[in-house]
């Protein structure tokens, strides 16, 4: 689905629901049930609606729905929260709420020869939300000093212009970094982090892929909560920044001092060092 905000994308969206109405779908959970997913999962045509008892969104948005959970605050974790819409339909949680996702294993060659081997260190520069990104320079003394102990660190990015100059800003500042191409496919993007030794970045989409592969990782928390976001399992590190004083809803820092220039280079080879220990 297209997500670009204020654009309903008809000519792009609607096939899709076509293509989902004819499937004639039992049930249909939106864990979100925002205006958007309320209205897609009418438009569906699943007998069986699931989604939050919330306030907000248009009149009539809950009627869009026909089975409710009320939302409850403070649960300790993202992934038990969307577990308990799931009580609408008396599933219980399972043992484990670890993320787990697979690559596509016919992709394999081709990822092993964008990372060139295997068990690279792959390090994420960039975010969707700059204030969530580790200071460059950063990034450049902690590939000085992983490369210094003998590690292969790459780096990777999004797509996007504004990622290709911060690729070349660092590799200004470590002119020996090994950047990998930016990959436009979703599932050749997941077959390279697979391959991955150990991934590192701030709270941003690319951490739960490699969580969810199976990949161990370290995380650099500042502007959001890791104990709502971090990946979770024992395979994973998370180093937590000062306190953010950004407002909420800011993409960017607002802050004298940006809550991630906390976190050391040091610091991230000692846990880079952690984890390598365990496995």
């Amino acid at each position: 689905m297209p997500r670009r905000r204020g654009r309903a994308s008809l000519s792009v969206t609607w096939p899709l629901i076509r293509a989902l109405r004819r499937e004639r779908f039992d049930g249909s959970v939106d864990f979100a049930s925002n205006d958007r997913g309320a209205i897609l999962s009418l438009l569906i045509g699943a007998k069986h609606r699931l989604g939050w008892d919330e306030r907000g969104g248009f009149i009539g948005r809950k009627l869009f729905y026909n089975q409710r959970v009320v939302a409850e605050e403070n649960f300790p974790h993202e992934s038990l929260r969307l577990v308990r819409l799931l009580s609408g339909w008396q599933i219980p949680p399972s043992a484990s709420l670890e993320a787990e996702i697979h690559a596509d294993t016919s992709l394999a060659d081709a990822a092993g020869k964008i990372l060139l081997g295997e068990q690279a260190v792959i390090c994420h520069v960039a975010s969707s939300q700059q204030k969530k990104e580790w200071p460059l320079k950063y990034w450049a003394e902690f590939h000085g000093l992983a490369t210094a102990g003998g590690c292969r660190v790459v780096f990777t990015t999004a797509r996007g212009e504004r990622e290709a100059a911060l690729m070349a800003e660092l590799k200004k500042l470590a002119p020996e970094a090994v950047i990998l191409p930016q990959i436009s496919e979703l599932p050749l993007f997941l077959a390279v982090l697979a391959r991955a030794g150990i991934f590192i970045s701030g709270d941003t989409g690319p951490l739960h892929f490699a969580a969810g592969l199976g990949v161990p990782t370290i995380s650099l928390f500042g502007p959001t909560s890791p104990s709502r976001w971090a990946p979770m399992g024992a395979r994973h590190q998370v180093l937590t920044g000062g306190r953010c004083d950004c407002d909420g809803n800011s993409a960017v820092c607002c802050a004298a001092r940006h809550c991630l220039a906390e976190i050391l280079p040091a610091q991230v080879l000692t846990a880079m060092g952690k984890v390598l220990g365990k496995h």
